[in-house]
């Protein structure tokens, strides 16, 4: 049996499609299929009673009929991270509970397929990164990594290294066509002049990367507001819970996005209308837009969409339509 584990150099690279797109492809060529993410990470409850969604979707596509709990032995929340701390988490016991969900899963299969759960040292509180997690049960490793500026280099050498002698090769994925030619012709070969294999170069697909603002209304039920053009392609979910100014500040650093806000805050709208890369507005609670802000809407041409729900639904429901939600206050930039 040949086990991969598929990591990242950072989060939201895009590790759940290789891997599903790995195991569909090998499932084509009649080999049997595994799957398992041994830390769940994207968890939308802080003491992790709800699972990660990733292992969901791999058991759905790939049809692996697998547990649960087998998928995803350890939920990696914030309360877990503090229970390590205070010595309330074993390494050794979890290393065991891993191992043996592994077993189980790979029972019978032909490939194992491993998602590394969130950057690739996670874990390191338990000793369960995931070169600790390839050691473990003895898999090959796809390093995937995004490029953008020079700098991205020194961050792929750090987690080549890191990896080890795991390492099956760098996979780049979502370049942009501004690098592409960059990264063909100058810095594959120079990572294979450093003895860091390269396996291929993925060029970034506008329409992957993103759902359209009408698909958007349409899988959360909305109404749209205003007259203006929804063909604009939304990458990136923005929720509004924080103070205008906060929000301002949060909305300029971003592109391609969807701010999800309450109906009656005005300033959070007025805000997002000021930053030229929110695409359009999600109002929730079916409460209709003060009037000086859909006076704004319609100056600015940013469509509006109107959800009965509350801000939690809109805020899952576009995790099926494969884009990501960012965090509901602002992140620190480092």
């Amino acid at each position: 049996m040949k086990t991969i584990l598929v990591t990242a150099t950072d989060e939201s690279t895009g590790k759940t499609a290789i891997t599903i797109a790995l195991g569909r492809h090998a499932k084509e060529r009649g080999l049997s299929v595994g799957y398992m993410k041994p830390k769940g990470t994207r968890l939308q409850s802080r003491v992790g009673k709800t699972l990660d969604q990733d292992p969901l979707l791999a058991r759905e596509l790939l049809d692996t009929g697998s547990e649960m709990h087998e998928m995803e032995p350890i939920v990696y929340s914030p309360t877990f991270v503090e229970g390590a701390m205070e010595g309330r988490e074993r390494p050794d016991e979890l290393h065991d509970r891993v191992r043996e969900s592994f077993d189980a899963v790979a029972e019978g299969r032909d490939l194992m397929l491993l998602e590394g759960g969130g950057r690739l040292w996670t874990g390191g509180i338990v000793d369960l990164t995931d070169p600790d997690v390839a050691e473990l049960l003895d898999a090959d490793v796809v390093l995937v990594a995004e490029y953008e500026r020079p700098a991205d280099v020194d961050d792929i050498l750090a987690a080549a290294e890191y990896v080890g002698d795991r390492l099956a090769g760098v996979l780049f994925n979502r370049v942009a066509d501004a690098v592409y030619d960059t990264v063909e012709s100058e810095l594959v070969p120079f990572l294979e002049s450093r003895g860091v294999p390269v396996l291929g170069v993925l060029p970034r697909e506008a329409d992957l990367a993103g759902v359209t603002v009408a698909d958007l209304a349409d899988e959360l039920g909305a109404d749209v507001l205003t007259d203006a053009e929804t063909d604009d392609l939304v990458e990136r979910f923005l929720v509004g819970a924080m103070s205008a100014d906060e929000a301002l500040r949060f909305f300029r650093r971003t592109k391609s996005a969807a701010v999800v806000t309450g109906g009656d805050r005005a300033d959070i709208q007025t805000a997002a209308l000021e930053a030229p890369g929110v695409k359009c507005l999600v109002l929730t609670g079916a409460t209709d837009p003060p009037r000086r802000s859909s006076a704004r809407q319609k100056r600015e041409a940013c469509p509006c969409c109107s959800s009965p729900a509350t801000l939690s639904p809109p805020s899952n429901a576009p995790r099926k339509l494969s884009a990501g939600v960012a965090p509901a206050t602002p992140t620190p930039s480092t």
